[in-house]
């Protein structure tokens, strides 16, 4: 016995969606996005890095790499 197919009874609409997010949701991550890539710009003002030399030869490493 074949299986009975389901259809729709109304059409998908195909407006566009309808969704908000809010502003945080956009500012945080841009936030984030600046603040890392000022560390990584200038590793001197990042004070977690200097207890780590491995680190702060890393840093410099991708410093040097973008620079060049």
């Amino acid at each position: 016995m074949p299986a009975r197919s389901h259809t729709r009874p109304h059409p998908a609409t195909t407006g566009g969606a309808d969704t908000h997010i809010p502003w945080w949701a956009i500012a945080l991550p841009v936030l984030a996005f600046f603040t890392l890539l000022s560390l990584v710009l200038n590793p001197a003002d990042a004070q977690a890095a200097a207890t780590h030399p491995t680190l702060t030869q890393l840093v410099e490493r991708v410093q040097q790499l973008m620079a060049g």
